[in-house]
C-alpha cells in the first residue's frame, strides 16, 4: 500500500488530463475506498495512459472487474 505523498507522486501523468482528474480522486473520493478498492486504484496507476484514457472514453472496457469499477467511479466525477 502506497503511503499519501507516494501515491501523489503516482497521480503525476503525462496526460494533464488525468493529472487533474486523479488529484481530484484523491482529494474526494479516495479516503472512502475500501482498503481493497484502494489497491485497485494503485494497480489502475501501473496502466499506460493511453489505456486508461480509452477506458474513460468507453473504446475498451479494464477486464479487471476492480479496475473497472474504479473507471466507473472516475467516469462519474468526471463527467464523462
Amino acid at each position: 500500500m502506497l503511503d499519501a505523498k507516494q501515491l501523489v507522486w503516482r497521480c503525476r501523468r503525462g496526460v494533464r488530463e488525468l493529472d487533474v482528474l486523479f488529484n481530484r480522486f484523491l482529494d474526494s473520493d479516495y479516503q472512502s475506498l475500501s482498503s481493497a478498492e484502494q489497491l485497485d486504484f494503485q494497480r489502475l496507476l501501473d496502466v499506460q495512459d493511453p489505456v486508461i484514457m480509452d477506458w474513460l472514453f468507453g473504446k475498451y472496457d479494464a477486464e479487471d472487474d476492480g479496475i473497472a469499477a474504479i473507471v466507473a467511479r472516475l467516469k462519474v466525477l468526471s463527467g464523462l
